[in-house]
């Protein structure tokens, strides 16, 4: 008996064990089950812009005036993704003069342009444009190319996996000035935006001064999910290793600064200071 007076149960011996390998025959580790079905960048952009049309489709034209991020309104901030397409396009055309460009001052005057204009006519002018980059992207050739836009060099498919996170980004924007839900990426492209975003991690942690040496066991939880080992600063023989587990459409939000750490379910082992600074380089990933 235990001390509160309920009998103390022994399980079999071995029972871990075998549920552990039960589990790994299931589902191998860091794989999703039932499988995702993988799709290209390409094709997770014209999902991401067919579902901001839509949203835009659905917004009245008071919903339009609305504020919605650095002082632009709905109409303005659409402005801004026109501008974004625009620049893109350039870049795909060979371009030189958007490789180092800013991303928001590069796309103000396409933002301010739009101002007062029919909702409609704003709503047909994105579209178009983003139908204009599918049109580049599809004629581009390889899709593994380096292209370089906004102070970004990468190669193309990569790109286009930022610019699913920007659509998505704004997408909720829009939703939450608005007083509409958030959405949710469908699990392929979030599969994209995840990985993306695991890859990019040690660039991150170089922009916000994170030199100290850190090995990330990152386990992204749900559809579009996954695990990476990721390898942070520079290499002595023996850098401190941490965990860090999260929801994974939760991480994205927090890769697009949208979210802080403090708003996400973690679970971390290891450091807690260096978690924290990986965290917080995350968050840096954003261009808003």
């Amino acid at each position: 008996m235990t001390a509160g007076g309920r009998e103390r149960v022994v399980l079999p011996t071995g029972l871990r064990e075998r549920v552990l390998e039960a589990s790994r025959q299931a589902r191998a580790a860091g794989h999703c089950a039932p499988e995702i079905m993988a799709i290209s960048p390409a094709e997770a952009f014209s999902r991401a812009a067919d579902a901001l049309f839509g949203l835009l489709c659905a917004l009245s034209e008071e919903n339009w005036r609305m504020p919605a991020l650095r002082g632009l309104d709905v109409q303005g901030l659409v402005g801004h993704l026109i501008g974004v397409e625009e620049d893109v396009h350039r870049c795909l055309s060979g371009d030189p003069g958007v490789a180092k460009a800013n991303h928001i001052e590069s796309t103000q005057s396409a933002a301010a342009r739009q101002a007062g204009r029919p909702a409609a006519r704003t709503r047909a002018d994105w579209r178009r444009a983003a139908g204009r980059t599918l049109d580049l992207v599809h004629g581009f050739g390889d899709p593994c190319a380096e292209v370089a836009v906004h102070g970004m060099r990468l190669p193309l498919d990569a790109l286009l996996v930022v610019r699913v996170f920007e659509l998505w980004t704004h997408d909720n924007d829009i939703r939450r000035a608005v007083g509409l839900p958030a959405s949710v990426p469908d699990a392929p492209a979030l599969r994209l935006m995840t990985g993306l975003a695991a890859r990019l991690l040690p660039h991150a942690a170089a922009r916000t001064g994170l030199h100290e040496p850190v090995n990330v066991h990152l386990v992204l939880t749900g559809p579009g999910g996954g695990t990476w080992d990721v390898a942070i600063g520079e290499r002595p023989p023996d850098p401190v290793s941490i965990r860090i587990i999260a929801d994974a459409a939760g991480f994205c939000r927090l890769a697009a600064n949208r979210v802080t750490p403090a708003d996400l379910d973690l679970h971390v082992t290891g450091d807690p200071g260096r978690a924290a600074g990986v965290l917080a380089a995350a968050s840096a990933l954003a261009l808003d």
